[in-house]
Formats: C-alpha cells, sequence, structure tokens
C-alpha cells in the first residue's frame, strides 16, 4: 500500500497565525467571538485557557479583550467595540481581509453584490457585513435567482474557500443573462485552489481517499465533494482520532488531503495507525505518484479534448448512461445532463445497450463524454458565421497577456489586441479581467489544433461615437438655425461654476455668466438658480463659428432703479445697510441694486475726518433722501439730518481791552485739516455731477467761512 499526501496540507497560514495568536493572549477578561477556527480540537484547546467564546459583541463586557475569528466579522461589530472601549485582537484571515477591503470599496458605486458561497458561514455573514447596498448569495451555478440580475450593475466576489470549479460556472451563468456591467474579482484563497487541484489529482488514481477537517469546515467539505466526484472510496474523518486503518487495508493506492483547519500533526497520526496494518506503509510524495499515474493509465493519454469518439451503451442508470470505449478498460459515465434529449428516462436507454453513440471528449483528467455539445457546436458554428459578418457578440474577459486581453467562446478562444480594446492606449490590462466585453470580429481562425476569433471592442466604441458626432452635428445645426439674440427661451439649469450657469436649452448648453444673473450682483450662482429646475433666459449673444451661446437672467427681470421714483421721494427717511466705505463717505443700500451715497458732511454733525470712526460695513442705519435722481441711478442721502442739532455755543463777553475771554472748555491746540480733503472733494463732485440740489465740499465750505 502507497499512501499519497497532499503537499498542501493542514494550517495554512492565516489559521497558523491565528491560532498562535489566540494561544498565546492573556486569557484573563478575553472573549472570542465564535469558534476560532473549524476545528474542535483547536476550540476546545482556546477554551481550556479560561478564553470564553461569545455569539455576540453585546456578550463582551465593556473595556474587555475581542478576538475575532479567523473568519472574520462586520463593519459594526469593530465600531461597537470602539464604542465600548473593547480592546480588538483582529485575527480575520488575510485573504478574507482582503476581500472585506474590496467590498468596502464598492459601497456608494450602485452596484448590486453577488457573493459566491454558503449564506451561513460565518466568512460570508462578515463579508456582507462590509457591504451597505443589495446583496445576493449564491452557491448553486443554477440558482434560479440568477434570472433576476440581468438589469443590474453586479460586482462578484467569492467567499475564500469557495470551490474554484463552482465559482467559475456562477460567473458564466450570470454572463449569460446580465445586460449591464459584471465586475469580477478573483477573491479564492491561492491555497484553497492548490488544495483543490491537488484533491482533485489524486482523487482521480487513487483507490481510496482519506478526508480529514472539520464537519464544519467549508474548505473541507470542498475537498470532500471533489475527492467524491472522481474516487469510488472517500473516507471522511472530523479528526485522526476518528480514522480506522482496517478500513483501507484492502487498497493499493490512497491519497490524503487536509483541510485548512487541521493541524500538520494529524498527518503523523494517520501513518501511525496505518503501520500496524502494513509496515512498509509510508507517505509518498506528488512527484513520486506521477510514476503510479504512468502505470495506472487506462487509456487516457489517448484522448484529447474535443475529440469525437464512437463508444457502446453498455447500462442505463438514474445518473446516465453507462459507455464503454474501444481502449478503455472500464465503463465512463455519461452523464444524463450531457446527453441530447428532452427528458432523460432510464428505461429509454436500458433498451438502447449495445447501441452506439457518438460522443465529444469535454476532459481527459478525468475522462468526461458529451453528446448534448456536439448538437451544442453545431449551433456555435451558425453563430461563428454570423459573427464572421459582422454581428455584435459579447465575452467577460477571463485573463490577459503581454499583447491583449482573452476570453472564450463555446470551444472558440478569444482573443482582443491591445490597441483594440478602447480608443487610445490601455496600461493597466488587467482591470479588465471580470468585465463584459462588446466586441466584433476582425479574423477567425480554425483549425485542428485552434480555434479562435481575433476580436475587436474599439471599432464598436468609434462606430458608436461617430454616430453620436453625426446627431449632435446635425442636432448644433437645427439648433443655431432656430436661435436668435433676444428670443426669450426655456432652459434646465444644469451644473454650475464660479463664473455662472451651463443651462440646457433645446439640449444644447448655453452660458448664463454671474454678471447676467441679477441686477444686484451675486457672490453663488446657486443664490439666484437651482440646479435641475427649469427658467426663462433671453438670448445674449450667438457664435455658431464656435459653437457658443451667451443666454441672461436678469435681463427679464424688473431694475430696481426703475421702480426708484414710485417708491421714493426727496426728503423721504429711508432704512438701510452700509455696504461700502470709502474716504468721502459711505454708501447705503436701500434694497437690492440701490444704493444712496452719504457723505462724510452727512454723517454727523461732529466734524469726521475717515466715516470708518462711526460706521461699520453691514451696520443698519436710517437716512433722509436729499437728492433723488433715477435717471442717473444716483441718490444722495444725509444721516446727520436725522440726528438732533447739538447746542448752540454762547459768543464770549469781550473783554474791555477790546479782546475777547478764553473759553475754558476750548481745546487750545486746533486740528489741522487733513490733506486728503481735496481729494475727497474731488470724488465726492464726479459722484455728485449733474445733480439737482448736489453739494460739494468746496461749496460747503465756502458757505462755512461765508457765515
Amino acid at each position: 500500500m502507497k499512501l499519497f499526501v497532499a503537499k498542501n496540507s493542514g494550517f495554512c497560514k492565516g489559521v497558523k497565525s491565528a491560532v498562535e495568536t489566540a494561544m498565546n493572549i492573556d486569557p484573563v477578561n478575553t472573549f472570542l467571538l465564535g469558534e476560532l477556527i473549524h476545528n474542535e480540537l483547536i476550540n476546545d484547546a482556546v477554551r481550556a485557557r479560561g478564553i470564553v467564546t461569545v455569539e455576540s459583541v453585546s456578550d463582551v463586557p465593556d473595556g474587555a479583550t475581542l478576538i475575532i475569528r479567523s473568519h472574520g466579522a462586520g463593519r459594526k461589530v469593530f465600531g461597537e467595540c470602539e464604542r465600548r472601549n473593547i480592546r480588538v485582537v483582529d485575527c480575520t484571515c488575510p485573504f478574507v481581509k482582503r476581500t472585506q477591503d474590496i467590498i468596502d470599496g464598492l459601497n456608494g458605486t450602485g452596484k448590486t453584490l453577488v457573493v459566491a458561497g454558503e449564506s451561513p458561514h460565518p466568512e460570508v455573514v462578515g463579508l456582507l457585513g462590509w457591504f451597505e447596498g443589495e446583496t445576493v448569495v449564491i452557491n448553486d451555478p443554477d440558482d434560479q435567482r440568477i434570472s433576476a440580475l440581468s438589469e443590474k450593475n453586479l460586482a462578484i466576489v467569492s467567499q475564500t474557500t469557495f470551490s474554484e470549479e463552482k465559482f467559475n460556472k456562477i460567473i458564466k451563468n450570470i454572463a449569460k443573462v446580465c445586460k449591464k456591467t459584471v465586475e469580477v474579482f478573483k477573491t479564492i484563497c491561492y491555497t484553497t485552489k492548490e488544495r483543490q487541484r491537488e484533491a482533485e489529482r489524486l482523487s482521480s488514481v487513487c483507490d481510496a481517499m482519506l478526508v480529514i477537517g472539520g464537519l464544519n469546515s467549508s474548505n473541507t467539505n470542498k475537498l470532500y465533494d471533489i475527492c467524491k466526484r472522481n474516487c469510488g472510496h472517500v473516507f471522511r474523518y472530523a479528526d485522526s482520532g476518528e480514522f480506522e486503518a482496517e478500513k483501507i487495508k484492502k487498497f493499493k493506492n490512497v491519497g490524503l488531503v487536509l483541510g485548512a483547519s487541521t493541524p500538520d500533526t494529524q498527518t503523523q497520526e494517520v501513518l501511525f495507525k496505518m503501520d500496524s496494518i502494513d509496515t512498509e506503509v509510508k507517505a509518498t510524495t506528488m512527484n513520486e505518484m506521477d510514476e503510479v499515474v504512468a502505470q495506472m493509465d487506462n487509456g487516457q493519454s489517448k484522448l484529447k479534448r474535443g475529440q469525437l469518439v464512437t463508444a457502446i451503451i453498455s447500462s442505463a442508470s438514474d445518473e446516465g448512461v453507462a459507455v464503454l470505449l474501444p481502449f478503455f478498460k472500464k465503463e465512463i459515465l455519461l452523464e444524463k445532463s450531457e446527453i441530447e434529449c428532452e427528458e432523460y428516462k432510464k428505461e429509454d436507454f436500458a433498451a438502447k445497450v449495445g447501441d452506439e453513440i457518438e460522443l465529444m471528449v469535454v476532459s481527459t483528467n478525468p475522462v468526461k463524454l458529451s453528446q448534448k455539445i456536439i448538437a451544442q457546436i453545431k449551433e456555435e458554428e451558425g453563430k461563428m458565421q454570423a459573427i464572421s459578418d459582422g454581428e455584435e457578440f459579447s465575452v467577460v474577459c477571463t485573463g490577459f497577456n503581454k499583447g491583449g486581453l482573452v476570453s472564450s467562446m463555446g470551444t472558440y478562444s478569444v482573443f482582443v489586441p491591445a490597441k483594440e480594446i478602447r480608443m487610445g492606449y490601455v496600461k493597466e490590462l488587467d482591470k479588465y479581467v471580470g468585465k463584459k466585453l462588446r466586441l466584433k470580429a476582425l479574423e477567425i481562425k480554425k483549425s485542428d489544433r485552434k480555434k479562435e476569433i481575433i476580436a475587436s471592442q474599439r471599432v464598436i466604441l468609434e462606430e458608436e461615437k461617430n454616430a453620436r458626432d453625426a446627431a449632435k452635428a446635425e442636432k448644433e445645426a437645427e439648433f443655431f438655425a432656430n436661435i436668435h439674440v433676444d428670443d426669450v427661451v426655456e432652459g434646465k439649469v444644469e451644473r454650475v461654476t464660479n463664473f455662472g450657469a451651463f443651462v440646457s436649452v433645446n439640449g444644447f448648453d448655453c452660458l448664463a455668466h454671474i454678471s447676467d444673473l441679477s441686477w444686484s450682483g451675486v457672490k453663488n450662482v446657486t443664490d439666484v438658480l437651482e440646479i435641475g429646475k427649469k427658467y426663462d433666459f433671453i438670448i445674449l449673444k450667438v457664435d455658431e463659428e464656435n459653437k457658443k451661446v451667451s443666454i441672461g437672467y436678469k435681463q427679464l427681470q424688473p431694475q430696481p432703479w426703475d421702480l426708484v421714483a414710485e417708491k421714493y421721494a426727496t426728503g423721504d427717511t429711508v432704512h438701510g445697510k452700509v455696504v461700502r466705505i470709502v474716504p468721502f463717505g459711505a454708501f447705503v443700500e436701500i434694497e437690492n441694486g440701490v444704493d444712496g451715497l452719504v457723505h462724510v458732511s452727512q454723517i454727523s454733525h461732529e466734524w469726521l475726518e475717515n466715516p470708518t470712526s462711526v460706521l461699520t460695513i453691514g451696520e443698519e442705519v436710517d437716512a433722509k433722501i436729499l437728492v433723488l435722481d433715477p435717471a442717473n441711478k444716483k441718490m444722495t442721502l444725509s444721516i446727520k439730518a436725522l440726528l438732533p442739532e447739538p447746542e448752540v455755543t454762547k459768543v464770549r463777553p469781550r473783554r474791555e481791552d477790546g479782546g475777547r475771554e478764553e473759553r475754558s472748555d476750548r481745546p487750545r491746540n486746533r486740528k489741522p485739516r487733513a490733506a486728503s480733503r481735496d481729494r475727497e472733494e474731488d470724488d465726492f463732485r464726479e459722484w455728485t455731477e449733474g445733480e439737482v440740489g448736489g453739494a460739494s465740499i468746496a461749496e460747503m465750505l465756502q458757505n462755512k467761512n461765508d457765515n
């Protein structure tokens, strides 16, 4: 007897790290969220250290320590731990953590998340806890819910221990029905893939298989399913302690695979037990197994994938039809799903025992035959003719090389050169893996050795762009033929900038500059216009050569100064806000778009060197209208006119010598007149030029001297 041990057996790195952490951490006031791994022996050892297992973070006291199991947990768990000051020791497998990060990055994209996995599994529960949108968990490639995903934008990930074969089938079936984008992330742990491939290889050539791992272990269950599919004698044990060597002593070649949560030491225990029945039993390397495979060759080497063979029906069962090939020593099961018939009935094919049937070789290791695929190939060739004639087709990109993207369509391989992916240079080809491509054939190659479609997505994109450009040009020509300056049009505000708003008028973008939105001026476009709403605008300028149209909004609104004469009159008292201060006075806003000037001499009865000594921007004041000139949009105001007159200073009596007595309350030193007054006078004269009743500083000073 020979025992073949899979190379990748026992603890994976993630499990090993989690176990070492749990076995070395201080157990005082320490809790574990769920089972650390799917291995009862290890979980018992963790509990024996005094670490308490809980099912919810709500069971953990504030300030305690919580170990996150290797399968991970959702975002809410970490949030509650932070809120309650619970110390987190995260033992999440690095591959699981990577999947969580991918899912987290999909939030806000509007995509539906598809997780290939088992919904009750703690890893899947944890993954779903990182997504805020719609989710679907698919475990079966034939799940009826797949058809309901046709109108959704999808992102697909998998449980890290999921079957690679099932994952690929799920992707394929989704791609068949989905009409929108499908983004695929390959999240199966690479060690899981290797374990599954080794199990596939071992179980195909061994007489019996031993599968050891926790009964709740997803990856171990996948290994068991693979072995069961290829080998008629598969023995499953939770741990090596359950193994009974007597059950396998009759077999010549036995394979052993261990789940990722199974300690490597269990291999030695199996060897020890087997040694009791056969002293020559030893673990054989995978390389040594190649020699055994050669010796066990039963004809597979004579077969080639895609080969047509003639077989003889030998029996029929509920699973399908057993057939014999001339160069094979044993029967091969033709599964009922691969038989071309409306409904498989065992009794119908039992009557055909001895008849010949034409089949195609689908795979050689293990051998798999199909009748249905022959009909599919004939259908495929008809489709190839349509594709050759220019019909568009779609595939999901499965990989890439330095030259471009690769995929498949039926029995044909598909290659898209890098320059044919899109219009422009493509740097990162890997980003297209898992994405749906829309293609047209450039060339179809077919020979006995290879069937290949060389295709382009760029030609489709160029055709669509040319069509869009032509439609746009036609629409623009029609637009400019029917638009004129001073036309009043309805437009929808599409987007805004700091300099204006872009408004769609009959599908054409026109610019409403911020200066053309309000007579009073605005700082923000959104103070006047709201994105998504429709307004009336007037056409201000049409530049057909440069495809630019300027429109105005304020021009359709009444100007504030047009109504001033109706609202106000000279001598009225008005209330306003100081909006600007200059050396010669202050401007007061009476209403939006209507400002009046209060000259420095009209602010106070007292002498002011600068208006800022008594007024501030934003201050609200009352003033009297001295001059009103709506035609020139000017208004002169006075604040001091509304202030009480100061007390008149008494005249000092003359001294007997003819002089005047000195006033004790008069300052000894008079403040020199500011040199800037000449400049102020010029500014004020310029502002008041042509006003009726206006007075310059010079005139006021002259009147004072005359008095």
